[in-house]
């Protein structure tokens, strides 16, 4: 852990690009705990210590179940196991904001999303990627939740 005086402060998207470096690298590591997998990165990768990061990792590493049947829900057909680590995990991070994250406006984590695929992943998952997101955001509204 970092003590006080060294915390670094990041901005939001440098705090989602450490949390996708955490989530991928869990797909690597199957054999582990999340706690082993985050104490190891942030170590070694001097992850600096970030509330947000901490707090959104565990949980989706807890929800994963529930997030992946979302995932598989909004994605026509496509189940997270054929999706690619880096796909399967910036949809995980989106996925999360849009069910949990209730002061991240939806458009912000979808935008973000897209971002992140830009730099991590394929051309051809942008598209992907939004579509699944805007997808579970039309079900949330539907339901009445976040906008």
């Amino acid at each position: 852990m970092i003590a006080p005086e060294k915390q670094i402060v990041m901005t939001r998207r440098e705090a989602r690009e450490r949390l996708l470096e955490l989530l991928f690298e869990t797909e690597f590591r199957a054999d582990e705990t999340s706690e082993e997998i985050y104490a190891t990165s942030a170590e070694n990768r001097e992850i600096p210590e970030d509330d947000y990061v901490r707090a959104a990792y565990f949980a989706i590493c807890e929800k994963r179940e529930e997030i992946d049947a979302v995932i598989g829900e909004n994605s026509n057909g496509w189940k997270p196991s054929r999706l690619t680590n880096i796909s399967r995990s910036i949809l995980r991070l989106g996925v999360y904001e849009l069910l949990y994250e209730k002061d991240i406006p939806a458009s912000v984590t979808i935008n973000e999303a897209v971002e992140l695929t830009k730099k991590y992943d394929e051309e051809k998952a942008r598209a992907f990627i939004n579509g699944v997101l805007n997808s579970v955001k039309n079900t949330i509204e539907a339901k009445g939740g976040k906008k």
